[in-house]
């Protein structure tokens, strides 16, 4: 006891001496300082959301905690606040606001007035980039917000910008509407806030993707690091404020589950520990998400139920959004049951008012209340820094606390004050008597059942007798109870009235005036242990609903557990080997850890899985060499040349047509950058591993490929835009002519500085690391090859001669339909072609296209292709390589190399892939039928010994998922019958990108 007292007495000496440290001028009468104190005794104080003091005291004095637990000493000068029944929360903090925040005035776009530099002088180049800018400036404290947001048991924000990609510095702010800026700002640079979103106030055109803005912000970091090592000679305001404020804590609005892992990966390359913003699906990717070790921000904004009751509308919704309707107020749970650290904000609620019943739903749906606290209090107190004042109720932390009825994650608790470093804002009357609950009602020796609902300042009665419900109205005031109702069902018009001045919440006594005007006695008596009955919209909300389980991807032909590798032996099949063996009859294929390790026939199965391919056809995989499927964005266009830019970046690995090309036997694919630009960005080469992430699904130590475009794209013909160079094939040609040199320039200067010694190294400017210059050398370097789109036959022979200018080999020319006006030139300079087999004529520059242009170039020696360049058409490529077999007599093993070992060829990756030879990778299709048949259906599809596509599962996934779209259409029409607020179906229309996609 006395080690308590001399601490108190110490920390009381602490906070009196502070008070001479005011130097205000007070010109409006006697300079005084309020010594006094507060003290509220006798509830259950919930210090944090692990420690809970019974019975306890809160002391405050001048905006802090003086002491809380029990056995506190109470100084004589002290207001004492009996709570006897009541409880004590630290109040919330929300780290994800825009509160107070002026709105950025959005700059009208114009294609023609597109901005490609920047116009601020002295700032870095891009104006998407501004960690100069600062909340305090745009800042103005706006109470009748502040009230609201008080209301549902916040007492601290941080607030931001929320405009570009670097956003500049958040403000923390306590919601005290008694006090004024200087004591509400906490801190006027709190945090940093960063996004993939352009700013709304420059018409600066890059980036336009958002792999062009996860390029930027890697450069920017290169560009720092370089800075801060005294590397450069001018002056740049931004990265200097960059550097100052990389101490704070980095909040990063990411948006959904793949954004933020996004995010994370550009965090954990550049050692950044982000706090990512998600978006509330974070649960479809657990795994990856903790992987990342990051910390999240967590929206409650759970999605309505649609209004399927019309069958027409219920067909235009998918499964993957039935299963978010059911799936996200689980989302905090999982995160915290996988020990995934994060905070809850009020971030995209349609109604912020909506916060409090959904935190309530997310405990509902398996969020820990100590963890709900945790989110609200004590982590995002930790992630500000503020941990030692904030978020927490114990000495010496400032007083920001919430008075409540109950359990703060109970439906019918009452939120009466929120004190804001340590001034009181009420939200509803402590005095009144919380009379909510079900009572016995005797009047005149009938008893009726007495439920009373709602909040203090509006209430609800219902009054039942013998299972009738009678009409009634009640109105409570200042504790004066009115409520009067029908006698009987069937005297609509015989009212009694009841009026009481309540005291006691468990006995309520007073005069009843009957329908005659005669007054009697009346009691009624709160029933024990019984929960009031819930209004029909309240019950529904907080139903805890089954959850249904995720799947990999969580949509229709998702798996519910990965598919697992396992020796497979294929017997008696049809073997297209695509090696001089050619085809084998009756041969079976034997797949170990992934790679084919015997061929011949009568194998040994050795225990594993024989799949009997009699009268079938076993082949490699088909691999498209131009695909623009599985990527969330294609052209990175600010720039004419946007080599810093990878689809990588962008895999989207939920793509359903990833499953439709393994219905189709492709197993391995590049995804292309887009052609709005001379130079495009780097390749993804990916094995298409449906439910697998992102970075399972890229081909290891796969050799690097970039995008490069000739004709109307590029020069924009289509686009209407004059101001983007170039505006001529004259102009492509210049382009690259221009960067090659650049690049050479580049490479020189890094290779000289290497050479150099330590010592040499310590006195001398380091070059600048680009991205983009870097990505290009390694083309001069042979280290990163060309996929280039072309069509004009002129363009063609330009790009060989400024490669052989410069020393190098394009690799591939795609597209290619004039290529057998020079497959000559082609196989001369050593170049491939990947080509449609029959497109022409659906653009002006396509006009002399031929369907026998495969045949023709194979003839000369080109090594050829069929590509899709087209969802599509992805999933018939069999059929398409058919096709030269009928415009140009190609042979039919050479018409299936087009779609298989050719294409590993001209993507080097023909060591491991693209035809039946022992040591590949087992990336192979079981076909019903001939390969190059209209007829034949892939049975089984594998890549690396896993089937990832089954002909009968996928008819069995198909059933399950039409089972499951109906258990969840019945659900939310029962939903809706309860009374639950439902929104109109949409059809999400799939969005195929093409070369030209913007």
């Amino acid at each position: 006891m006395k080690r308590k007292l001399l601490v108190f007495t110490i920390l009381l000496g602490s906070f009196l001496s502070g008070y001479t440290q005011e130097y205000f001028p007070k010109n409006n009468g006697v300079k005084s300082v309020n010594k006094n104190f507060t003290a509220f005794i006798n509830a259950k104080i919930q210090q944090s959301s692990s420690e809970i003091v019974e019975n306890g005291t809160l002391l405050i004095q001048n905006g802090k905690i003086i002491a809380s637990g029990t056995d506190i000493k109470i100084p004589e000068n002290s207001v004492i606040v009996d709570l006897q029944g009541k409880y004590i929360y630290p109040s919330f903090i929300d780290i994800f606001t825009d509160f107070g925040i002026e709105k950025p005035k959005k700059m009208t776009p114009s294609r023609r007035s597109t901005q490609y530099h920047s116009t601020r002088e002295g700032y870095y180049w891009n104006d998407h980039i501004m960690p100069e800018n600062n909340a305090i400036d745009k800042f103005s404290y706006d109470s009748k917000k502040a009230k609201k947001l008080q209301k549902l048991g916040f007492g601290i924000v941080n607030t931001h910008i929320p405009d570009g990609i670097v956003q500049g510095t958040g403000l923390l702010v306590a919601l005290n509407n008694h006090a004024t800026n200087n004591k509400r700002i906490l801190n006027q640079k709190s945090s940093q806030h960063l996004s993939f979103k352009k700013s709304v106030t420059s018409n600066q055109s890059y980036p336009t993707s958002q792999m062009g803005a996860i390029a930027l912000l890697k450069q920017l970091y290169h560009d720092a690091e370089w800075y801060a090592q005294g590397n450069s000679d001018q002056k740049d305001m931004s990265i200097e404020v960059l550097l100052e404020n990389k101490e704070l804590p980095q909040i990063f609005d990411a948006g959904d589950k793949k954004n933020g892992l996004r995010a994370a990966k550009i965090g954990n390359e550049f050692g950044i520990p982000y706090i990512i913003k998600g978006y509330g699906n974070e649960y479809e990717r657990l795994a990856e998400v903790k992987k990342t070790k990051a910390t999240y921000i967590l929206p409650l904004n759970f999605p309505k139920p649609y209004d399927v009751t019309n069958s027409f509308d219920a067909s235009k919704v998918d499964l993957a959004s039935m299963r978010y309707w059911n799936q996200a107020p689980f989302n905090p749970g999982k995160l915290a049951q996988n020990n995934i650290v994060f905070a809850l904000t009020t971030a995209d609620l349609e109604k912020p008012e909506d916060f409090l019943k959904n935190l309530r739903k997310s405990v509902d749906h398996g969020l820990s209340k100590a963890k709900a606290l945790e989110a609200l209090t004590s982590t995002p107190a930790k992630l500000l820094k503020q941990e030692k004042s904030l978020g927490k109720l114990k000495a010496g932390f400032d007083a920001n606390f919430l008075i409540t009825s109950g359990d703060i994650f109970e439906e019918n608790t009452h939120l009466y004050e929120n004190w804001i470093q340590g001034d009181k804002h009420v939200i509803n009357d402590m005095t009144i008597v919380d009379i909510t609950g079900t009572y016995d009602l005797k009047v005149a020796g009938t008893i009726y059942k007495l439920v009373i609902s709602g909040k203090p300042d509006k209430l609800n009665s219902k009054i039942i007798l013998d299972s009738i419900k009678l009409n009634s109205k009640l109105n409570f005031n200042q504790n004066w109870l009115t409520l009067f109702y029908n006698s009987n069902k069937s005297y609509k018009n015989q009212f009694i009235r009841l009026s009481s001045l309540v005291t006691n919440q468990n006995s309520i006594e007073g005069k009843a005036t009957l329908a005659n005007g005669s007054k009697i006695n009346w009691v009624a008596t709160r029933q024990k242990d019984e929960t009031p009955l819930k209004d029909k919209s309240k019950e529904t909300e907080h139903l805890l609903s089954e959850f249904i389980p995720v799947s990999y991807p969580n949509k229709t032909y998702g798996w519910d557990k990965l598919p697992q590798a396992q020796p497979m032996l294929i017997k008696n099949a049809t073997v297209w080997t695509n090696e001089n063996t050619g085809i084998l009859k009756n041969t079976d294929v034997l797949v170990k850890n992934g790679k084919i390790v015997a061929i011949g026939n009568s194998l040994d199965a050795g225990g594993a899985l024989v799949i009997d391919g009699t009268g079938k056809h076993l082949t490699s995989g088909i691999i498209d060499e131009h695909s623009h499927i599985a990527a969330t964005s294609i052209n990175e266009a600010g720039h004419n040349s946007s080599a810093e830019v990878t689809i990588e970046d962008v895999i989207d690995p939920d793509d359903i047509d990833i499953y439709r090309n393994l219905s189709g036997g492709v197993t391995a694919i590049q995804i292309l950058h887009g052609s709005a630009n001379p130079i495009g960005g780097r390749s993804a080469l990916i094995k298409l591993k449906w439910g697998e992430s992102a970075d399972n699904m890229i081909i290891n130590n796969a050799p690097g490929f970039i995008k490069f475009a000739l004709g109307e794209n590029v020069k924009q013909s289509n686009w209407g835009s004059t101001t983007r160079f170039p505006q001529t094939r004259m102009g492509v040609e210049q382009v690259f002519i221009d960067y090659f040199q650049r690049a050479s320039d580049y490479d020189k200067k890094w290779k000289s500085y290497n050479k150099l010694s330590s010592r040499e190294k310590a006195k001398t400017n380091a070059p600048r690391f680009d991205i983009e210059m870097k990505t290009l050398a390694e083309i001069l370097n042979k280290e990163r090859f060309i996929s280039c789109h072309s069509y004009v036959q002129s363009e063609i022979n330009m790009l060989m001669k400024v490669a052989e200018s410069f020393g190098f080999t394009v690799s591939t020319f795609t597209h290619i339909l004039e290529g057998y006006k020079v497959a000559d030139k082609m196989a001369a300079h050593g170049v491939g072609g990947s080509t449609f087999s029959d497109w022409w004529a659906y653009k002006y520059e396509v006009n002399d296209a031929i369907p026998y242009n495969a045949a023709i170039m194979h003839k000369e020696g080109v090594l050829v292709a069929i590509n899709s360049d087209d969802a599509e058409m992805s999933r018939r490529l069999n059929q398409e390589a058919a096709k030269t077999i009928k415009y140009g007599g190609v042979s039919e093993e050479d018409a299936w190399k087009f779609v298989t070992l050719n294409p590993a060829k001209l993507l080097k990756l023909d060591k491991q892939m693209g035809s039946i030879k022992e040591g590949k990778d087992a990336d192979l299709v079981l076909w019903s039928d001939h390969p190059l048949s209209i007829y034949a259906i892939a049975e089984k599809t594998m890549i690396d010994g896993i089937v990832y596509y089954d002909y009968k599962k996928m008819k069995e996934m198909k059933e399950q998922a039409s089972q499951e779209r109906n258990k969840l259409v019945n659900l939310m029409i029962a939903a809706k019958n309860k009374g639950m607020a439902t929104k109109t179906p949409e059809k999400k229309e799939k969005k195929h990108f093409h070369c030209d996609s913007l």
